[in-house]
């Protein structure tokens, strides 16, 4: 017999043990999302070689993207609201009760409207939150609906008026939509200001003799294709025809030079090169920054050999190791508060950039 396979059970077995496995699933579900957040407030994934929870519970937990999401932000505001857990485990919250009142939790209110909210379905609490924190209407949209392909001929094709509720108004926040249509096809969906079509109308215009059709999709590619260029010249001195080293030696100890930087990120391939304890490498492309294998308080130089691509989160962790946890939080509160000095002294300089392009390395900070 199937081991999920309850056909055998009795009326009165399956009536008793359902509620049991409900109320089991929600209890399980409350100690996982404590084991979340404590994992997550020791940032226990940088060892295992991930730059985030997020990445962590997708590798190596059963989440998909949304769920994981889900799940951090709830485990995260269950550590400043414990009563969450609780309510939680014992069935007066469900997950996506968590979600619909996390914007709204804060020291002063989060006791009374988690009670307020206990027991509610989430058409309840819809209501129950747009009643507390009003928004504005939403403008009336009147638009054309196809016509169902299971109505009758000479039927007329429906057109709506839309009027939505209160409670279904989200944030105006315009989300790019990037969507695979095939193997080698996607939409891309973006809303832009006027300065943005304003520039892309100039751009038709300029490409109008090698893309005459003003295809935006081609001048996309193009844009891109300039775009890279900039950003690969200015994180690692891209060039083609790149010059001789300066025999001059930089007074700074933490330079990198452009040829070490190029030679680097070819031979890591743009990646983090931190490895877990498991051998897990962390795939990070993000907030890259060049790290000193020696921390350059110990001497280290800035070689080809003794450079390596990290995060930002991996070259933090790794400075904490070296250096202590307390230290690093200190230097970096000391370089937050010196932070307004530097911005007048560049200012002073005529807006000359002072300071390496990307992030410093955190082991830098150390003396």
């Amino acid at each position: 017999m199937h081991p999920y396979s309850l056909s055998h059970l009795s009326d009165s077995a399956l009536r008793r043990d359902l509620p049991a496995a409900g109320f089991g699933e929600v209890g399980a579900t409350a100690k996982f999302l404590s084991h979340i957040a404590e994992y997550d407030a020791r940032k226990l994934y940088l060892p295992d070689g991930y730059s985030s929870m997020h990445a962590y519970c997708m590798r190596e937990l059963p989440f998909s993207e949304q769920a994981a999401y889900k799940r951090i932000r709830i485990a995260r505001t269950a550590r400043q609201f414990p009563a969450i857990l609780e309510m939680i485990a014992d069935g007066r919250l469900h997950l996506s009760s968590v979600i619909l009142l996390v914007p709204h939790l804060t020291q002063e209110t989060g006791d009374e409207l988690l009670a307020a909210a206990a027991h509610q379905s989430d058409s309840q609490l819809r209501l129950l939150l747009a009643q507390r924190f009003p928004r504005p209407d939403v403008p009336t949209q009147v638009r054309a609906i196809p016509p169902s392909p299971t109505l009758g001929a000479g039927q007329l094709s429906a057109r709506t008026v839309e009027l939505s509720a209160p409670a279904r108004i989200e944030a105006p926040v315009e989300r790019p939509k990037v969507a695979p249509l095939s193997a080698e096809r996607f939409l891309i969906q973006v809303t832009v200001g006027k300065s943005a079509h304003d520039k892309l109308q100039y751009a038709q215009a300029l490409f109008s003799h090698s893309i005459p059709s003003g295809n935006v999709a081609q001048l996309f590619e193009r844009a891109l294709d300039a775009l890279i260029r900039e950003g690969e010249k200015t994180v690692f001195a891209a060039t083609e025809t790149p010059r001789p080293r300066s025999r001059r030696s930089s007074a700074n100890a933490r330079y990198v030079p452009a040829d070490v930087k190029r030679a680097v990120w070819k031979r890591d391939q743009g990646q983090c090169t931190f490895v877990g304890e498991k051998g897990q490498r962390c795939e990070s492309r993000k907030f890259l920054e060049f790290d000193h294998v020696d921390p350059v308080a110990r001497g280290g130089q800035a070689t080809v050999e003794r450079m390596r691509l990290r995060c930002r989160a991996h070259n933090q962790y790794e400075a904490e190791r070296v250096f202590g946890a307390g230290f690093m939080s200190e230097k970096r509160e000391q370089a937050r508060r010196g932070a307004p000095a530097r911005k007048r002294a560049a200012a002073g300089m005529g807006g000359q950039h002072v300071g390496p392009i990307l992030m410093p390395e955190s082991s830098a900070a150390a003396p």
